[in-house]
């Protein structure tokens, strides 16, 4: 039978599926009320753990007298005597769902409603709003109200050409506008903005062949996707080095580049040909959750990359230099690990120790603890030199 907590669990997951759906109305199946089953046994299942299904009974009991939702009982023949043994518990709203679970779900529906409210009242023209008000769940107030303003300024307006930053909208950020262009759209009625992109992305690289370098050839280069670009020297090796500082500063070695890292734009990398068709290409990131999941979308992108220090082996010698806070001083945790398939076996096992809630040491390396010198011999042996 079916512990409380299971319960809740399953409430959760039904009421994460269904919110926004059942407050705008927009199920032809109404999601609430829901009878949830507590146990699917035989009388001779229950029987035979009596002793046990007495206990929960009484546990199931003690917790619905804090709700309104109702214990649907069932008349279960255990050996010469019938009992009412609860099979279901009725929850007979979604507000009383989210009663279960608590202020955070009440809020989230109280905040749900708001918004919905507002989004019918400057935009009765909007069908389909249950995808959009999932979008904004996560909005604060006041991002909420910037793309309730821009969306009501674009569907007075054109900004056709123009990029985000140009967009004649008061107190709005570029960056703000350009994450959430297809949002906009949706409110102005328009199938897109039409603003202009952004300058293409580019790469900055060092050059580190030391005989090209005692030639005079320049250090350091740059170039943008979809340019007509060569390389002073077609690289063999390539050091992909999320630490700017890193990349700039490793150290000469024959027929190499050294790449800033663009976080996890793999994509950004993979557009150079004459990058990912190099002889051995080494991804060198942080040693913690995140630096895993870029090595990971830089594989899903198309960059053939080794990593370089980015397993247990290399975590285990290097941890006294570990930390458990970010760049930004914020404390590290467990979190839900994230879809990984291009990680190695041991690089995945690194990644789940370090996500997971139980891992008691440190859950960062900075890469820049490593002395260069030593990352300069460890990519010779990755490069096969």
């Amino acid at each position: 039978m079916k512990q409380p907590a299971d319960i809740v669990a399953a409430i959760e997951s039904r009421l994460t599926k269904t919110w926004a759906q059942t407050l705008t109305l927009e199920s032809d199946k109404a999601a609430w009320p829901h009878r949830f089953p507590l146990s699917g046994g035989s009388s001779r299942a229950i029987g035979d753990d009596f002793t046990t299904v007495v206990r929960v009974v009484a546990d199931w009991r003690d917790w619905a007298q804090g709700f309104n939702a109702e214990l649907v009982d069932r008349a279960k023949r255990i050996g010469v005597v019938t009992h009412s043994i609860p099979s279901h518990l009725f929850v007979p709203s979604i507000d009383e769902a989210a009663r279960i679970l608590g202020a955070e779900w009440q809020s989230r529906l109280e905040r749900g409603r708001d918004r919905l409210t507002e989004l019918r009242l400057r935009f009765p023209e909007l069908v389909g709003l249950s995808g959009l008000l999932k979008a904004v769940d996560g909005f604060t107030d006041v991002d909420f109200d910037l793309l309730l303003r821009a969306g009501a300024w674009f569907a007075e307006n054109s900004a056709d050409g123009l990029t985000p930053r140009q967009v004649p909208l008061e107190g709005f950020h570029a960056k703000w506008l350009d994450t959430r262009q297809h949002l906009v759209a949706t409110l102005a009625g328009k199938p897109d903005l039409a603003l202009a992109r952004n300058h293409p992305p580019r790469i900055h690289f060092s050059y580190l062949d030391p005989d090209y370098l005692a030639r005079g050839g320049r250090k350091h280069d740059s170039a943008s996707v979809g340019d007509s670009f060569a390389p002073a020297y077609a690289p063999q090796v390539v050091i992909i080095s999320e630490n700017k500082d890193t990349a700039v500063n490793f150290p000469e070695l024959p027929g190499a580049i050294s790449v800033e890292g663009v976080g996890r734009g793999g994509g950004t990398i993979a557009s150079f040909g004459w990058l990912v068709n190099a002889s051995a290409i080494i991804y060198w990131g942080d040693m913690d959750a995140d630096g895993l999941e870029i090595l990971d979308g830089f594989r899903a992108a198309g960059v053939p990359a080794r990593s370089m220090f980015m397993d247990t082996e290399s975590f285990d010698f290097w941890e006294r230099y570990g930390t458990n806070v970010n760049k930004h001083g914020v404390v590290l945790t467990a979190r839900e690990p994230r879809p990984v398939p291009y990680l190695t076996d041991d690089e995945r096992k690194l990644y789940l120790g370090l996500v997971h809630p139980s891992w008691s040491r440190n859950r960062r390396i900075e890469q820049e603890r490593i002395p260069l010198a030593v990352a300069r011999a460890k990519a010779v042996v990755a490069s096969g030199g």
